[in-house]
């Protein structure tokens, strides 16, 4: 099984849009990444959001083109400050593809604590539009497959 946690991409000021929506270039940034997984051949059987702007705004452009047949649904317990350990044992008992959209320090928490067991250990350095790739074992253990970071695309297209 593998699970894909994403921080949102790059949000508006508060000032420009009180909600903060993606700006033009956190949308096309998203866009990479999903055109770069696509290529891949990824895809999810769920995709989870905080139901924030900006998350629901990302994970609407993964939705586009990874999730064929499946689920999207906004979720609580993925905002920035929520706890993570009640997602985790939640995230134990999931056997499909699943992605979370959601924003720091949150990502990275739950990143952490699946790998190390330990959510104050910096594990990932996320940036807006970032995808993690983890995969869990038949001893149902975590490690980190992959990442992709937007900036890692911009010479690719």
């Amino acid at each position: 099984m593998r699970l894909f946690i994403v921080q949102h991409g790059n949000a508006l000021p508060k000032e420009v849009d009180p909600e903060r929506g993606l700006s033009e270039s956190g949308k096309q940034d998203v866009a990479n990444v999903a055109a770069f997984l696509i290529r891949g051949s990824v895809q999810v059987e769920w995709i989870f959001h905080s139901g924030k702007k900006r998350a629901w705004e990302t994970a609407e452009l993964f939705r586009e083109c990874l999730i064929g047949d499946g689920h999207f649904d906004e979720r609580d317990g993925i905002a920035p400050l929520d706890p993570v350990v009640p997602v985790v044992k939640e995230i134990q008992n999931l056997s499909k593809d699943t992605m979370f959209v959601g924003h720091l320090p949150f990502v990275g928490k739950l990143v952490a604590h699946l790998i190390t067991g330990n959510e104050d250990i910096g594990v990932v350095s996320f940036t807006p539009g970032t995808v993690v790739c983890l995969e869990r074992d038949e001893n149902e253990i975590w490690s980190v497959a992959w990442v992709v970071r937007p900036e890692l695309l911009k010479s690719l297209n």
